[in-house]
């Protein structure tokens, strides 16, 4: 599914250069009439007002040439005026009631307080569609806009009020934007959508609501609420609107008291549920069964009972990160039947270990930032479908990993360990890994055969532990043949690699204590284009220049600047560095 679709409308701006007018409509303005005369439209493009476009369309585009003034002599058949970005302060009622064409009328980003705008301004505008009134000074909403609108912008102004025939007795009404105002409970009337019932689109975030309006219309279909000073929603507020599919309540200050077991209930066409940043400490009751992504992270939530979300059949998405959910406060039913969840994040949590009865067809499960001390043979013995499984920054040892936890997990292509405290890189970890992720531990070794049979590993990262060249065992980089990123820095090795993978791409080696590059030290990575070496014990009498000529497609060395020994202070000869390369070398081995 296409979740793009969930994101909140973009609004469109007018773009007076691509104006799409109906030919069949407006096709008599753009030519002469029977008598030679010149059109009012042809008039308007030859005495267009400073700085401004007219086109014979119906456009004046005076859009972001420092306006003042409202342009005087516009003709009475233009169709669409954009007046944005300017620095109005005042609407003329005589000047904007001539244009009784006006379909589309764009004031947003101006200095218009309401005071500059009389009540009666768009009164005579029988055929507008569309106002943007957005980023502007107004205190409150327009007393009557016509009956023709289809959308209007108000958002990022100061408004306290809106006025019942503001938006009501709209039959074409799809969209109405007021977010990041200073609207309250009061400052709305009971039946602010009266005969509007077909907005589909309210967006009335960052306000200072405490309740949820009262009479929403009936088609609306995507309702923004978040960052208000909600507590409650008051019983019935949603029981009408079975057309919606979004709601975002979000950033607000709801309790489980501020709402019932019906809230949500009959918002059967429901796919997103945003209650995140909240402050309910349980989830929500009688969740319409349609969800698909259901956002409960930044509460304080402790449990999740059985048969709490078994309802929700069609849930793919369940976010309850930052609560206060412990493993065992987790019922081992509570994810039953939930066949379509594939992606779970529970991190920053209080689990101290793998919750039992986890989705079984989860995907992807986020569990960073826990209290996880153990993984058992069989805590993800039902999770055949994982791809990605991220434990990193909890508490884990390698000797608390069992070596069988992963035999199932034939899938996984993506593990974080991360953050733990390990001292060797896990035993049966799967074979179809394509990221393993090991930085931030303890690990001193790599233990023989720990990373055979890992033929489609592409990246490893075991940056910030404390290995050496010694604690690897023979040949466990050429095992890994598809291995495409390698990165050791931060550990304590004094030499590069050796037998290191064809296949690799890139190799981070800086922070250690690497003092010598040997002629041969890239020689069996040909198709190498990243190296990073910074931060060694490198000198240049220590470097062979010849070890990067063969790398065709090298892009980026970076060895930062390393030190310039002299003859006078080491008299070191370029045979010198060889022998001491070869001596580095034995030593490692």
């Amino acid at each position: 599914m296409n979740w793009s679709s969930w994101q909140p409308v973009l609004l469109w701006l007018l773009s007076f250069s691509c104006s799409a007018i109906s030919e069949e409509n407006h096709a008599h303005e753009s030519v002469k009439n029977h008598t030679g005369e010149k059109t009012d439209l042809e008039k308007q493009v030859d005495s267009c007002p400073a700085d401004c476009v007219c086109n014979l369309d119906g456009t004046v585009d005076c859009g972001g040439v420092d306006l003042k003034e409202f342009p005087k002599n516009l003709s009475q058949s233009i169709l669409h005026l954009s007046l944005q970005n300017n620095a109005l302060e005042v609407i003329p009622l005589e000047e904007l009631s001539r244009l009784q064409s006006l379909e589309t009328f764009n004031l947003q980003n101006n200095r218009l307080s309401s005071k500059g705008l009389p009540d009666d301004a768009f009164r005579n505008l029988k055929n507008l569609r569309y106002l943007y009134l957005a980023n502007n000074k107004l205190t409150v909403a327009p007393k009557y806009l016509p009956k023709t609108l289809i959308s209007a912008d108000l958002a990022a102004n100061y408004l306290t009020k809106i006025y019942p025939l503001t938006f009501g007795q709209k039959p074409n009404l799809r969209s109405v934007y007021l977010h990041n105002n200073k609207l309250t409970d009061a400052g709305l009337p009971d039946h602010m959508f009266n005969a509007s019932d077909g907005v589909g689109i309210l967006i009335m975030s960052s306000n200072f609501l405490k309740y949820v309006p009262k009479n929403l219309p009936k088609g609306l279909f995507r309702l923004h609420l978040k960052n208000n000073k909600l507590e409650k929603i008051p019983k019935g507020a949603f029981e009408n609107l079975s057309n919606l599919r979004e709601l975002y309540l979000h950033h607000n200050y709801i309790t489980n008291e501020g709402m019932d077991n019906e809230t949500f209930w009959k918002l059967s066409s429901l796919e997103y549920l945003d209650l995140s940043c909240n402050n309910m400490t349980q989830i929500p009751s009688g969740l319409p069964r349609n969800i698909i992504l259901l956002h409960l992270e930044k509460n304080a939530i402790k449990t999740i009972p059985a048969n709490w979300l078994t309802q929700i059949k069609h849930l793919e998405y369940l976010l309850l990160h930052n609560n206060k959910i412990r493993a065992k406060a987790i019922h081992p039913l509570a994810f039953k039947g939930l066949k379509k969840l594939h992606t779970f994040h529970l991190y920053n949590n209080m689990l101290e270990r793998i919750p039992s009865g986890l989705p079984r067809r989860v995907k992807t499960l986020m569990l960073l930032h826990n209290q996880i001390s153990e993984i058992s043979r069989n805590d993800f013995a039902y999770t055949y479908f994982l791809t990605e499984l991220n434990l990193s920054y909890n508490k884990l040892t390698s000797s608390k990993i069992h070596p069988e936890a992963f035999r199932k997990m034939r899938l996984l292509e993506s593990l974080d360990f991360s953050g733990n405290n390990l001292n060797v890189i896990p035993r049966g970890l799967p074979k179809n890994l394509h990221i393993l992720k090991l930085k931030e531990n303890e690990i001193n070794s790599i233990t023989d055969g720990v990373l055979s049979g890992m033929a489609k590993l592409k990246e490893l990262f075991l940056s910030n532990n404390k290995l050496k060249l010694n604690s690897v065992y023979p040949g466990a980089w050429k095992q890994l043949s598809a291995l495409q990123l390698l990165d050791l820095s931060s550990n304590q090795l004094s030499y590069i690699p050796t037998d290191l993978p064809e296949s690799l791409q890139y190799i981070y080696l800086q922070n250690n204590q690497i003092s010598v590059i040997p002629e041969n030290a890239f020689e069996s990575t040909p198709n190498i284009k990243g190296i990073y070496l910074r931060d060694n014990s490198l000198t240049t009498t220590r470097v062979k220049g010849t070890a990067f000529e063969k790398l065709k497609f090298l892009q980026v060395l970076d060895m930062g600047a390393y030190t310039e020994s002299t003859s006078s202070k080491e008299n070191i000869t370029e045979d010198d560095s060889e022998n001491d390369a070869d001596q580095v070398s034995q030593n490692d081995k």
